[in-house]
């Protein structure tokens, strides 16, 4: 009997409670025959009468006693079961899961989590930084953060961050005194260099651009790591030539400890995108999240 449709046994409950057929009805904003045919439905699956029917009144049999005893406890269960699921749906409480780009949990989001979870007290976030491109729904996060590129064309994207970022390539005024300064991108290929290494395996070739001409090149490397401080105090020592986001080397260029080299050729590109499947039935930490980066000001 495990197979009861719950809205027959609701409808018993209803009609149970009031002692009558109409009362239930204009409780229940439904017909006074629909409740009646729920009730044939349900007696004849059970085999056994629960009401007894007069012109005058409506009374619980045995069966109906006892039914009625151990049923409204737990309609009364999913009641607030319910209730609790429609909270998520009409408040932003919860956790927001994101899969992020390692630039972007660095760079971009320790501006804007602040603002955001101090808006939202009852939102959780959960964040991972991860520079292989996945599908995050299957990995269960509730969107991702990635540029433009490497974004699927189903999804929607909304801007988060700065609009436009650049690559910078720099080194330590002790490097560029002792080897000179490249005045070519293929100039470094004559240079010892720092790379990064991703954590698929793989090391990005390092692109310029002037004009119309665009240069990629695979330097040789003094040091390979998956560590930014690492590359970064590696540069600063005079190691070599490093090339990375601008954000990254913006303190130390700013304290002289590494100057921009080749910047002629570093245009600009667009910034990150948050991108997720749907508009329809968002999680509403992630409804919460879009709008507050849609109120933001552009950067």
């Amino acid at each position: 009997m495990t197979d009861l449709p719950l809205a027959d046994l609701d409808a018993f409950t209803a009609v149970a409670r009031e002692r009558n057929f109409r009362a239930a009805a204009r409780k229940r904003g439904v017909s006074a025959s629909s409740l009646s045919e729920a009730l044939r439905r349900l007696e004849q699956r059970l085999g056994v009468r629960l009401l007894n029917r007069t012109t005058r009144s409506v009374t619980l049999t045995e069966a109906g006693e006892q039914l009625m005893e151990r049923l409204s406890p737990a309609l009364g269960e999913v009641a607030l079961a319910l209730d609790r699921i429609g909270s998520f749906r009409d408040t932003a409480t919860g956790t927001l899961r994101l899969n992020v780009a390692t630039v972007v949990a660095r760079a971009v989001l320790p501006d804007l989590i602040a603002d955001f979870l101090k808006a939202y007290p009852g939102i959780t976030l959960e964040v991972s930084a991860d520079d292989s491109f996945i599908d995050v729904l299957a990995a269960g996060f509730d969107a991702g953060v990635r540029y433009d590129e490497r974004l699927e064309k189903d999804m929607i994207a909304v801007p988060i961050g700065p609009r436009r970022q650049r690559f910078v390539t720099a080194a330590s005024p002790a490097y560029l005194l002792a080897h000179g300064e490249p005045r070519h991108p293929r100039d470094i290929l004559d240079h010892a260099c720092i790379r990064h290494r991703f954590a698929s395996g793989t090391m990005h070739s390092w692109e310029f651009e002037r004009g119309d001409e665009v240069v990629r090149i695979s330097p040789k490397a003094r040091i390979i790591a998956n560590t930014l401080e690492l590359e970064i105090s590696a540069a600063i020592a005079g190691l070599g030539i490093i090339a990375t986001f601008e954000e990254f080397l913006a303190p130390a260029i700013a304290r002289g400890e590494l100057v921009p080299i080749l910047e002629d050729w570093m245009p600009d590109f667009p910034g990150p995108y948050l991108y997720y499947a749907s508009r329809k039935h968002m999680p509403p930490p992630l409804r919460a999240f879009v709008d507050f980066l849609k109120s933001r000001p552009r950067q």
